[in-house]
């Protein structure tokens, strides 16, 4: 078990004033005093009293996270990096996975106000008037990602749309005679606030509009594997698959080797998203880096921000770029 402040003090022959200005960095103190509280503190495995600290000053040094869920990689590598950086601030992170479940999402984010979390961070799947009020009547700092719910309410993003045309042109610029962007979640968007699929679509079509010569099609529904072996086998036209996410890309691959459809030979196709283990694969999957964690760190430096009531930007848009990969 680690000292305390008392003791560190008694330890190190100075005030426990002094020990709080070495250990938080505040007010004036001698460089080689603090030098070596510092060491003691670490020889003896000084742990901070957070409890304590958080009453005092009216926190609970805990912060929320609900998204999506972690069987896609892309939230997996967004929570290792917000507990990465969370940590380094000496937060803890509550997760919460909502499953693409509009109740379950507002019931996990109800709950977290309940525990008195210092600030949220939501990849949300509701919008809407009535979610926004309901989420400013927390009186919680919240920061969004991924898909935005309002204009006004904080969000970390990357620009879905513009990166989208970037990609599409350069699909184009390879020749196919066919280009399909392949995107199911458009089947739920009556039902969920799909933002970032909507933006990657408009992209998609504000591009192929320019290009009539090119046949252009939209898959927008979970059937999306039936039907690009069926476009393939109809026609012999050089066809390219552009997935409005890596996973969709990989299940789309596996279906149609499994149906003797093969990369490059047959199709080629981009994902989107960059997520961590495409390096193991090949040929390399051309894809878009969705920033994984350039967002959760600029997420949890806003919310800190929010937090403490400084003045920050709160509309933050990471550049992206395009992956060069070997299936395009």
């Amino acid at each position: 078990m680690g000292i305390t402040t008392k003791q560190l003090a008694q330890l190190c022959d100075v005030s426990r004033t002094t020990i709080h200005r070495a250990l938080h960095d505040t007010g004036r103190i001698n460089p080689e005093t603090k030098e070596m509280i510092l060491h003691m503190a670490k020889e003896y495995d000084y742990q901070p009293d957070l409890l304590a600290r958080g009453l005092v000053k009216g926190k609970t040094y805990n912060i929320g996270v609900v998204v999506l869920g972690v069987d896609n990689r892309y939230f997996s590598q967004v929570l290792d990096s917000i507990l990465y950086e969370a940590n380094k601030k000496a937060y803890s992170v509550n997760i919460n996975l909502h499953c693409n479940n509009k109740e379950i999402e507002k019931e996990q984010i109800s709950r977290l106000a309940s525990y008195r979390v210092d600030g949220i961070i939501l990849s949300s799947v509701n919008e809407g008037d009535a979610y926004v009020n309901f989420l400013k009547s927390l009186n919680i700092p919240i920061v969004t990602i991924d898909n935005r719910i309002a204009q006004g309410i904080p969000f970390v993003g990357i620009d879905n749309e513009k990166i989208t045309e970037m990609a599409t042109d350069v699909i184009l610029e390879k020749e196919y005679e066919r280009i399909i962007f392949v995107c199911p979640p458009l089947q739920n968007k009556e039902a969920e606030n799909i933002y970032v699929h909507k933006k990657r679509t408009k992209g998609f079509l504000s591009t192929v509009e320019k290009h009539k010569e090119i046949e252009s099609i939209v898959f927008d529904n979970w059937n999306y594997k039936q039907q690009a072996l069926e476009v393939l086998e109809r026609s012999n036209k050089k066809t390219a698959f552009f997935c409005s996410g890596d996973m969709i890309a990989l299940d789309l691959i596996e279906y149609l080797k499994d149906h003797d459809k093969f990369i490059v030979e047959d199709y080629g196709i981009m994902g989107y998203d960059n997520i961590d283990f495409l390096r193991y694969l090949s040929p390399r999957l051309s894809t878009i880096d969705n920033c994984a964690q350039e967002v959760a760190k600029e997420a949890v430096s806003m919310l800190l921000d929010l937090m403490n009531q400084s003045k920050t930007e709160t509309n933050r848009i990471i550049k992206s770029e395009l992956i060069k990969g070997e299936t395009i």
